[in-house]
């Protein structure tokens, strides 16, 4: 992984030498372009080419639509885009649930194209802003450099045409900006990714998150459980967010703002601020392309609730056809929609619902209720769910705790740890809104304070380099069966 890594980072040193010296933005377009491929190419090798007939597909259907916007001609366009989509990612679970010599069995030998969920929802982006009639005329190099582009192609954001186009073909110069927040942000996705590789093969081999998920048939105390869950919510956040910030930092060295993915989210105090907070860029998508267009169907209180549930269940069937999935995107949608009761409520009552202790209260309902809902995302079977929230349910279970106690220590430090880089963090802000008043005083050591906060990375940069390559090198954990880009097998 670390040569990976290193190859990588050349390559994209090389790629920024060549591009800042280019004046034309077709050129550089060209440039991203043959670069994508190369990258997604090294990651999926010969299924390539089902990025660029997706690509071309689409790009077709675009032109098409756009001679004559039906809705008709849309969903036509969409109901392609979904076939496609299913078939690699429905019919492989199908044919392994297949029994033995059954017809339907060769479907397990299937291949996945990685990244297939985003770059199609990045088509049907495109092909829903053309039908609000968004004034968008990408060109083939264009429209396939969108689908294609480094950042976001394995793993996301999912980004819409409306933003990346006009980016695509800006002047671009190098800003120094640009520079700080690029590399401060790739910085900060290693560090993560590397936390989530050592939450997922353990402090020593067989006691790390994963390998307590595989074992579907031991039997689980509630503490074990609520450990489990905490794990993996902090190995999932580290991994996912922490590739987000490597996508978004790799493209802004080019000068290139991508949507962000996250924003604190196990800081929310409500299971509404949650869904604006993760995986921003797929639930704004679900919100305004399935949500909204539902909701406003009809103006029945009933009908917008239901209609919640529905795109969050569509929310889960993107992630996969399994049972587990589903009972996830149904789990949160009626999540959401008892908070949405629970506002009603308090708006006929008049019940006041501020400060310091009911925002603990709502933060701590909220942490708690997204926790329980990865026992459904991550859970192995169905029974192993079930066992779980049994065990959570059951309160004698926790007198027996059964985990090794290093994944209870990892899994304290890994929250401990989150939760007090992000009070550090606040505390930083708080110290530079307070040093950069211009008050008339410039003492000596608000001078030096002011240096402290203002550039902070400059003394940030060592602590981080230095534990990436801590944990990436030097300490050696059990194996991690999560890969970089864990969320683009979905």
């Amino acid at each position: 992984m670390t040569t990976e890594l290193l190859v990588y980072a050349i390559a994209l040193a090389g790629m920024w030498l060549v591009a800042m010296r280019l004046r034309s933005a077709s050129a550089r377009q060209w440039l991203y372009l043959i670069a994508s491929l190369i990258f997604y190419y090294s990651w999926a090798g010969w299924l390539i080419v089902f990025l660029l007939f997706s690509a071309l597909m689409n790009y077709g259907l675009g032109e098409w639509l756009k001679k004559n916007i039906t809705s008709q001609r849309l969903w036509t366009a969409v109901g392609i885009n979904l076939i496609f989509l299913a078939v690699f990612k429905y019919l492989p679970p199908l044919g392994a649930a297949a029994p033995a010599g059954s017809s339907l069995a060769f479907l397990r030998r299937m291949v996945f194209p990685i990244g297939i969920s985003f770059w199609t929802f990045q088509a049907l982006s495109y092909l829903f802003e053309l039908y609000r009639e968004e004034d968008l005329d990408p060109t083939p190099v264009e429209f396939c450099l969108y689908m294609a582009f480094w950042p976001t192609v394995l793993q996301g954001p999912i980004c819409r045409m409306s933003s990346m186009l006009p980016q695509f073909r800006q002047s671009w110069n190098v800003q120094a900006e640009d520079l700080n927040v690029g590399v401060r942000r790739v910085g900060t996705g290693l560090l993560m990714s590397g936390l989530a590789l050592v939450m997922s093969g353990g402090l020593h081999a067989g006691a790390g998150v994963d390998a307590a998920f595989d074992r579907t048939s031991a039997h689980l105390g509630g503490l074990d459980a609520w450990c489990l869950l905490l794990g993996y919510a902090f190995q999932l956040y580290f991994s996912f967010c922490g590739l987000s910030h490597i996508c978004i930092g790799a493209a802004r060295l080019f000068g290139i703002q991508l949507h962000e993915n996250f924003d604190r989210p196990y800081l929310s105090t409500t299971p509404a601020i949650f869904w604006t907070r993760w995986h921003m860029s797929l639930s704004f998508w679900i919100r305004d392309f399935v949500f909204l267009p539902l909701a406003t169907m009809r103006r029945e209180v009933w009908w917008r609730n239901l209609s919640l549930v529905i795109a969050f269940f569509i929310f889960g069937l993107w992630h996969g056809g399994t049972w587990l999935y589903m009972m996830w995107g149904v789990y949160h949608g009626m999540v959401l929609v008892l908070h949405r009761q629970w506002v009603e409520i308090r708006k006929r009552t008049g019940l006041e619902w501020s400060g310091a202790v009911p925002t603990v209260i709502s933060w701590g309902v909220t942490f708690t209720a997204v926790l329980i809902g990865y026992v459904f995302f991550r859970a192995e079977t169905v029974p192993q769910a079930l066992g779980m929230l049994r065990a959570i349910a059951t309160l004698h279970s926790y007198r027996h705790p059964t985990l090794d106690k290093s994944l209870y220590l990892m899994t304290f430090l890994a929250a401990a740890g989150y939760f007090a880089v992000v009070a550090g963090a606040a505390l930083l802000d708080r110290l530079e809104k307070f040093v950069c008043r211009d008050d008339g005083r410039r003492s000596w050591w608000r001078v030096l304070l002011s240096a402290f906060v203002q550039e902070r990375w400059v003394w940030i940069a060592p602590i981080v380099v230095v534990l990436t390559l801590y944990l990436s090198v030097i300490f050696q954990p059990g194996h991690a069966q999560t890969g970089p880009v864990m969320y683009g097998l979905f």
